[in-house]
């Protein structure tokens, strides 16, 4: 079963951590991504700009609307996720705790119900 392991960010909580622990973060998925890589759960791994840097996009009267920023506002955003492959929903829910984002902000566990191959 694939699970999508979602990190958010709260940027007021990540500003008040020291530059120790921020350090600690960024170090701490390099080993994340090693044990999963070695274990064979890893699928990928991808990390998002913040919000700011997005655009939302609406059709209204066949028409492509743009507006700058996320589509919801919110002191939280997705910052990240890791799409993992394992046996089960308790070993996504482990390894989702050993993310080192967990301690400072959640991470949402989501299991993937539908999967489409893209051909080329």
């Amino acid at each position: 079963m694939k699970y999508m392991l979602v990190m958010h960010m709260n940027p007021v909580l990540w500003n008040g951590l020291s530059e120790d622990e921020q350090l600690a973060v960024h170090s701490g998925h390099n080993d994340y991504t090693k044990l999963l890589r070695e274990s064979g759960e890893l699928v990928t791994t991808q990390a998002l700009a913040e919000p700011a840097r997005s655009t939302t996009v609406k059709v209204r009267d066949g028409a492509p609307v743009l507006s700058g920023g996320p589509y919801l506002e919110s002191k939280e955003f997705v910052c990240g996720f890791y799409l993992v492959d394992v046996e089960t929903r308790e070993r996504a829910i482990e390894l989702a705790a050993l993310l080192p984002d967990a301690r400072h902000t959640g991470v949402e566990v989501r299991q993937v119900m539908f999967e489409q191959g893209l051909e080329m």
